[in-house]
This record gives structure tokens, C-alpha cells and sequence, in this order.
């Protein structure tokens, strides 16, 4: 990857599926559902891009694209896409790919072996949570086991934070609760592995100012600002945006959900300051991959 080539790195995007494997029961609904909160049509029958086909469209527009499964198989049934395919596809395009995977932290001991092997084998650059979707605090002890191969390896954790387009809408939310992924919960994971870096995604609505203080107060935790449109972004994001956490902000798009077009076109119309633009949209996100 030739970094300085790029116009941005998007540190947010999602392997949504394997290519190979049937839908299963509720699939089809789930996509439909996200579909209509992002108003994005991607979640149609036979819509969703496979990794190559978000490759192409990050090369197309010379942006970096950290990319991921979500492994949610114990709360929603529904497969996961296996981190080693996610590893080997991106190494194919690693020219504009970077492979982040996902573990259930309920594996325990078993998905910290998991966590080791990927990062030393499979050059695994971090993980991916989602608290709601994987139904766990981000600070239960269970999950540390994970979380201590992870600092260990010297590997980056993401966690899900606010509200989710997962289940808006449907019946019972799709039994996803809201609670697990408050960020206040990051505080203590930051306390306990203070050399692990940890990304808050998302405005985090609504706790925004949660996250804003967990990463003021943390030097390991930063906030990405995908999955929203920078057009409603808060106020003190934007603000906070363009002073105290400058270098811990990270361009992230959501993608499929949200393309990184719609967002950088949005992104160009908020009161942002000129020399921060750069730092948001790649330098942070490079000294923090280190790449």
C-alpha cells in the first residue's frame, strides 16, 4: 500500500457475507431492515459487494479501506464470514485492503488462540466488536482473556458505540439491546489495557459525550465517524472535532451502509478546519495502523 498515493483511509467497512454460503432464516429481513434506515439499497436480495468488489470501488477512488466481519453467529444465527477468507482476500488487494477480523469474546480462551494465530499468521491488523449485535459489555471480565492476546500481539480493537441500524424498525429491534454498547463501558477496558489502542465507532448517539470523554480522558482511545452522515453530526463533535481530539479522529464510512462518496461529500460541507481535514480523513489513521 502506498499510502501517500491515497486520498483517505476508511477505517470502517464491513465483509458483509460469504460468497458461497445460503442465506439463513431472517437474513434477507435484517438486510431489508438496514436498507431502509440508511436509505441504501445495498441490503437487497443479491446486492451486497463482495470483498473484491469493495476493493475495486476503493482502488477506483484511491482510498484505503480497513475492512471486517462481524462474528454474531451465538445472538443472531447468522454465519459468519471466516477471518482467515477476509485475511487471504485482502492480502490478494492489499494495495487498498487492510484485514481486521472478529471474534465472539464468549470463545474465551479458545478466541484468544483464534486472535494470536491471525495476527502472526495472517497479518491481522485489529478486531472488531459489536456489543449489541454480540450481546456482551465491553467490560465484562469474560471478554479480557481475548482482549489480553489482542494488547499481546500489539493489534488495534474496535467496538460498535450508540445506537444501531441493526434491527431499527423490525419487531423487538431484533431483540438487539441498546445498552451493551454505551461507551462509558470503553473506559474501563481503557484503564485495564492502556497500550491496546481502542477505536469508539461512530457518533455515538446517545451518549456522544461519553465517548468524547473516554477519549480526552484515555490516550489509547480514539473515535471513528462512520455510520452517520457528517450532516448531522452534534455540534460538539464537530467541535471537539477541531480541537482536543483533532488527532484522534478517524474518516470511517460504514460501508455498504453508508458509501464513502456520500460521506466525504457531506463531510466537505461541515464547519471542519483546513488543517484538520487531513488529519481525519488519513494521517490519523496512519500513524495509528502504522503504515
Amino acid at each position: 500500500m502506498n499510502v501517500d498515493d491515497l486520498v483517505a483511509i476508511d477505517i470502517h467497512t464491513h465483509a458483509e457475507e460469504p460468497c458461497c454460503s445460503p442465506r439463513v432464516d431472517g437474513y434477507d429481513e435484517f438486510q431489508a431492515g438496514m436498507a431502509k434506515y440508511f436509505k441504501n439499497p445495498a441490503g437487497a436480495e443479491g446486492m451486497l459487494p463482495s470483498i473484491e468488489e469493495t476493493a475495486a470501488y476503493y482502488r477506483e477512488r484511491k482510498i484505503g479501506a480497513v475492512i471486517f466481519p462481524v462474528d454474531t453467529e451465538r445472538e443472531t444465527g447468522f454465519h459468519r464470514y471466516d477471518n482467515e477468507d477476509v485475511a487471504k482476500i485482502a492480502a490478494e488487494n492489499s494495495d487498498i485492503l487492510i484485514p481486521f477480523a472478529s471474534i465472539d469474546p464468549a470463545k474465551g480462551k479458545r478466541g484468544a488462540r483464534e486472535a494470536r494465530r491471525l495476527v502472526r499468521e495472517f497479518g491481522i491488523k485489529g478486531f472488531k466488536f459489536h456489543p449489541t449485535m454480540q450481546g456482551f459489555y465491553p467490560n465484562d471480565r469474560s471478554a479480557y482473556p481475548l482482549y489480553e492476546a489482542i494488547a499481546e500481539e500489539g493489534a488495534i480493537t474496535l467496538f460498535h458505540t450508540g445506537q444501531t441500524g441493526v434491527g431499527a424498525g423490525m419487531r423487538g429491534g431484533m431483540n438487539m439491546r441498546l445498552k451493551f454498547s454505551n461507551p462509558i463501558y470503553l473506559d474501563d477496558v481503557a484503564a485495564d489495557f492502556p497500550d491496546m489502542p481502542i477505536i469508539a465507532a461512530h457518533p455515538a448517539f446517545p451518549w456522544q459525550e461519553e465517548a468524547l470523554a473516554v477519549a480526552t480522558h484515555k490516550p489509547n482511545v480514539y473515535i471513528d465517524l462512520s455510520g452517520w452522515s457528517p450532516k448531522y453530526f452534534p455540534e460538539i463533535l464537530v467541535k471537539y472535532t477541531n480541537s482536543l481530539l483533532k488527532h484522534k479522529m478517524l474518516f470511517g464510512s460504514d460501508w455498504p451502509a453508508i458509501t464513502p462518496d456520500r460521506w466525504l461529500s457531506d463531510f466537505e460541507k461541515i464547519a471542519i478546519k483546513d488543517e484538520v481535514r487531513p488529519m481525519v480523513l488519513k494521517e490519523n489513521a496512519r500513524r495509528l495502523l502504522r503504515i
